[in-house]
């Protein structure tokens, strides 16, 4: 008798213990293949042949990941991924959360690291209906000040305007009357906003913290870890102060590495979790946690 061929993925979803009381569970929303062209600061041929030797797609794969955590007797829901609006292979974050058990009217907050479309627009379906009906919308000033901002609308192009700023807006509306906005402190259970402004200007890691352990969601550090590791001077196309956000990744580059902290991210390839060596010789390297079947 022919064997069935398995024709899809399984779930995209990893459940990693931080501490003895809080679980952070690695929720896919797919990826996107994107052009070479928004990676920035870098000749594209150079660009291209570090992901060639790395083994990874040209042009390049960026991971969407989102987070869910469990603390305090509450669940937090770390962005919400593209939504339906991007590509095929992204949007996945509700069935994949479908997977954990998780409904998505038991979301008690979804707490943003920016407003980017890959980050926001799985807040709202296009009929303006929040997609987590009992969930506080929690994000940094800057970052809510930014995107309804009509001058800095205004100096976009088209193409953003529609995509960022009216896309932001627009996933935003339904969670008007729950909104939340912080600059910096605990704002969940065990979770503690760390700004790392110059992607966007609220752009927000947050830190999840139990005891003596702790788990840092480190946001849009990085896009193309391939690259930006080793290189990261390279900014992105859609960075809003790609000289801040070099800064800014420098720094927390150094600041994991010093702290041996344990961190994940938005386009780390899925789970995302990981460690970060400094070299003797200069530099970084970025090492993969190991599996763990049990947590």
């Amino acid at each position: 008798m022919a064997r069935r061929v398995p024709e899809r993925q399984v779930p995209g979803i990893h459940h990693r213990r931080v501490g003895a009381d809080v679980v952070v569970t690695a929720v896919s929303d797919g990826h996107l293949d994107g052009s070479m062209a928004v990676i920035q600061n870098i000749e594209p041929e150079e660009a291209a042949r570090m992901l060639r030797e790395a083994f990874r797609p040209v042009p390049r794969r960026t991971a969407v990941n989102t987070f869910l955590v469990y603390s305090g007797g509450k669940l937090a829901l770390v962005d919400s991924g593209c939504g339906n609006a991007m590509a095929a292979t992204a949007g996945k974050l509700r069935e994949n959360l479908a997977a954990t058990g998780v409904r998505p009217e038991e979301v008690d907050a979804v707490l943003l690291t920016h407003m980017h479309p890959d980050h926001s627009n799985g807040l709202a379906d296009a009929e303006g209906r929040a997609l987590f009906p009992n969930a506080e919308l929690v994000m940094h000033e800057a970052e809510w000040a930014y995107w309804r901002d009509d001058a800095a609308m205004a100096r976009a192009d088209e193409a953003s305007r529609e995509r960022n700023f009216r896309a932001a807006r627009a996933q935003a509306a339904p969670y008007r009357d729950r909104l939340r906005l912080f600059k910096g402190g605990e704002v969940f259970p065990g979770v503690t906003a760390m700004p790392f402004p110059g992607h966007t200007p609220g752009h927000t890691g947050y830190m999840v913290a139990s005891g003596s352990d702790s788990l840092l969601i480190w946001g849009d550090i990085v896009h193309v870890p391939e690259i930006q590791v080793p290189r990261p001077e390279v900014t992105m196309a859609f960075d809003v102060d790609p000289r801040q956000a070099e800064a800014t990744r420098r720094r927390v580059f150094d600041m994991v590495a010093a702290d041996k902290q344990a961190f994940t991210g938005m386009h780390l390839h899925f789970p995302g979790h990981s460690h970060m060596l400094r070299r003797d010789g200069g530099g970084h390297a970025l090492l993969p946690e190991a599996w763990a079947a049990g947590f």
